[in-house]
Formats: structure tokens, sequence, C-alpha cells
């Protein structure tokens, strides 16, 4: 009576063990999600490449952690039936050793997409160069980041090469604009159109972020003296700025009757 009691009761923890270990699994992984949701939750995040960012990282711990979590409930439950864990574990070391060396490349991916992405070295919307290519990340992943050029054109470059970036959107940009003037124009004239252009663009320029500067004169050239204009504006506005500039500076010289020189060619006939 005793012996069937015994194995009445060893064969209710083969059933219930497992269900135990299946129950703890889930409700840790529910406590453990829980705790890296409000961990990576911030309502401070406003800009939705940082929001993409952090929910990329969510998306990814949670993952591991999962899988995690059934990796080692199969290993307890497999324990319960009296399989040899132990040999299961060194056989999936030299399993995993295997796997390594077979995907290095792909490892080095997710190492650095990862890296990437809690760093926050650039992100969706940033200007970058990186191999001589210069556009817009419009995509960062775990194993690749896409950049758009100007043209349209996508380059897909493996993360792990991704390590000479140059991020143009981490600073202001610097508007530069030289305007070459003849010689024979009175400075006076020069610096009084300059200074009645700068008070009428003023805290009207779209993108800048300070007030335009004349540096002075930057060029003694060959055909006129070249002045230099600058202007701070916001990351990548510099060109479009430039242009702008240009244009109202063609006007302004135009009304005062300043001059802007062009290469001429002296041709004498001689006898």
């Amino acid at each position: 009576m005793n012996i069937k009691l015994w194995n009445t009761t060893i064969d209710l923890l083969l059933i219930i063990k497992p269900i135990v270990y299946i129950v703890i699994g889930i409700v840790c992984y529910q406590v453990i999600k829980k705790i890296v949701t409000k961990a990576t939750s911030s309502k401070r995040i406003l800009k939705a490449a940082q929001k993409q960012r952090i929910h990329t990282l969510q998306t990814l711990l949670l993952n591991i952690i999962k899988y995690l979590v059934v990796i080692f409930v199969l290993l307890a439950v497999l324990s319960v039936f009296g399989i040899n864990v132990k040999s299961i574990l060194a056989g999936l070391g030299i399993g995993t050793a295997i796997i390594g060396l077979a995907f290095q490349d792909l490892a080095k991916d997710l190492i650095a997409g990862f890296s990437i992405i809690t760093e926050g070295e650039y992100e969706i919307g940033d200007t970058i160069e990186v191999e001589g290519f210069m556009g817009e990340v419009v995509f960062i992943g775990l194993r690749t980041t896409r950049i758009r050029n100007f043209k349209g054109a996508t380059k897909i470059i493996a993360n792990h090469y991704m390590d000479n970036v140059i991020n143009y959107s981490n600073n202001n940009s610097l508007a530069v604009v030289d305007v070459s003037i003849a010689y024979e124009c009175k400075e006076s004239l020069i610096e009084e159109t300059f200074e009645k252009l700068f008070k009428k663009l003023n805290g009207h320029m779209e993108f800048a972020t300070k007030d335009l500067e004349l540096w002075g004169v930057n060029d003694l050239g060959d055909s006129g003296v070249v002045y230099r204009v600058v202007v701070e504006t916001v990351p990548m506005k510099q060109f479009v700025t430039e242009r702008f500039l240009r244009k109202e500076i063609k006007k302004a010289f135009d009304a005062a009757g300043i001059k802007i020189p062009y290469t001429q060619i002296e041709v004498h006939n001689g006898k």
C-alpha cells in the first residue's frame, strides 16, 4: 500500500512540477516585462526617432528575456523527468561555438546595432556620412542601417561597418557666402548696403539661429574684392540659406548700384 502511495506521489510530482515551473516562468517573464517596459518608457522622449529607438531596444530586450526564460523552464522540466541536463548544456555550448564561428559577421552586426541604438550615435532623420556616402538615415535595424542621399539613392550598410561615421545633425551648421565686388566700389557704400540688408533679413530667415555677420574682406581676387557673409543655421539647412542669401544680396547690390565683377578678356590688336 505504501509502495502504491509512493508511486502515486511520484506520478503526481512528475505532472505538477513541470506545471509549476511553467507557471513560475510565465510569472517571471511578465514581471520582468513590466519592469523593462516601465524603465524604457519616458514622457521626456519627444522625437519620433527616439521613440523608435527605445521601442527597438525594448523589443530586443524582451525577446532575449523570453528566450532565456523558455530555455531555463525547458531545462528544469527535463530535469524532472531524469534527463541529464549537464550533457545538454555541454552540447549546447559546443553547438553555440560552431554557430558563432559560422555567423561571425551576423553576430558583429547585431552587437553593433545594439550599440548604435543604445548609445544614440545617430537617429532616423539625421544626415550622416559613411564610406564617402552622405545622406539621411531612413532606417536603423539591429543588422543594417539605410541611408538615402538627395538624389534618392539608398545605401544599405551592415552595422559593423558603421564605425567611421560623420554626423552632421548633432550641431548647428554655418551658411557661408563669398561675394566678389568690383575694386572701384567704395567701402562705405558696401558696408552700408550690407548693414541695411542685415536689418531687413535678421529675424525673418526661416532656418537662421543667429543674426547675419559680415566677416569682412576674405580675399583679393583677380577682378574684385571678396567679402564673406555668414550666419548660423539649424543642422543641414546651410545650403538652402546660402541660396537665399545670394539672391537677396544680388537684389540689394542692384538697388545700390554695386557691381559684381565678371571675367573679362582684353584683346589688343598690335600693329
